[in-house]
């Protein structure tokens, strides 16, 4: 069988300076000056934010595979009003739920930390903004009025078993777990931002979100570029496998429409798997995941065994020699 990952070298077992405890002091301060609360910078009573599923402005974003089909075309404004707002929900509660399980893996990361350990004053701050995140989302769901639950059952279940696990006992994978989570949000929601026009309390909730995930985004990349060469090459073959499963359950979460369309609003299932199965669909899901792709390049986790993996799973694509624009400086810039 062809070796997943190329066996150390004299060169490659060199262990360059971290690059983590440069950049903790920035996002720190950055934490300070630009955090948002989700009470004080969101007027939750101003008439304009108001919200609900018959309002007009809540229409599915015009990239979204769904609205490609030819049945949410046929719809009247106020179906489509209803699935748009549905849609957007629910990868909001997927969020929330994401984070709850985010918060518990750093809760647990900075209780085992030394006195003294620079983490642990930027993981409470991450904690800190993904809790108000939390409070947004879930309060975004309940103003819409609709019945959105989130994460399959089963995966509500097993996920609170595995991160946990994943944090103490494999570091590197929790991170991966991170971005997994992180990266195809932030790549929606700024795709939506830029393209499109959305209801402006979906805008300001999503610009709240956009600024603050650059900090942990950045983060959770500066940490893996500084373990990942660090671990052994046993464990780096793991990795290599574990990544695109990992992403394979993860991205259709944020960016495949939900079966909760069809019990809640009719859509039929005919129609949610036209747009799963759609050239737009599949082109969603790689593109939602190529910073990750890269970065899994960067560190040297993309060999050809772990790459039939990655095509297997329906997320692979070759970004031939792009330059990486996803750096923390630039991350840390764009917060």
């Amino acid at each position: 069988m062809t070796a997943i990952l190329t066996p150390p070298t004299e060169s490659t077992t060199e262990r360059p300076a971290r690059k983590l405890p440069t950049l903790i002091p920035r996002l720190n301060r950055q934490s300070v000056e630009k955090r948002s609360d989700a009470y004080l910078d969101i007027d939750w009573d101003d008439p304009e934010l108001q919200i609900g599923p018959d309002d007009a402005r809540c229409g599915l974003f015009e990239f979204d595979p769904l609205a490609q089909t030819e049945w949410y075309r046929s719809q009247t404004p106020e179906v489509q009003a209803k699935v748009g707002l549905h849609r957007i929900c629910c990868a909001f509660k997927v969020g929330m739920q994401f984070e709850n399980l985010l918060q518990r893996g750093l809760l647990s990361y900075a209780f085992r930390l030394p006195n003294g350990a620079p983490e642990y004053r930027y993981l409470h701050h991450e904690i800190i903004e993904e809790s108000q995140h939390s409070l947004m989302f879930q309060e975004l769901v309940n103003r819409s009025g609709l019945p959105v639950r989130g994460m399959p059952l089963w995966l509500r279940f097993t996920a609170t078993i595995i991160v946990p696990v994943f944090q103490r006992l494999l570091p590197e994978q929790f991170f991966i777990l991170v971005l997994g989570g992180e990266d195809p949000v932030d790549y929606l929601q700024r795709r939506q931002l830029r393209e499109g026009t959305t209801h402006p309390l979906i805008e300001q909730i999503m610009k709240i979100h956009i600024t603050e995930e650059a900090r942990h985004i950045a983060f959770a990349r500066t940490y893996l570029k500084d373990l990942v060469p660090r671990l052994s090459w046993i464990r780096r073959q793991m990795m290599a496998i574990r990544t695109p499963l990992v992403l394979w359950i993860m991205a259709p979460l944020m960016v495949d429409p939900s079966a909760e369309l069809n019990r809640h609003h009719g859509v039929p299932k005919a129609v949610l798997r036209e747009a799963r199965r759609s050239a737009q669909g599949r082109q969603l899901r790689k593109e939602s995941v190529a910073k990750l792709r890269r970065l899994c390049r960067e560190l040297g986790l993309m060999s050809p065994a772990a790459k039939a993996i990655w095509k297997a799973c329906g997320i692979y694509e070759d970004d031939g020699k792009a330059t990486e624009q996803t750096a923390p400086a630039a991350d840390v810039a764009a917060a």
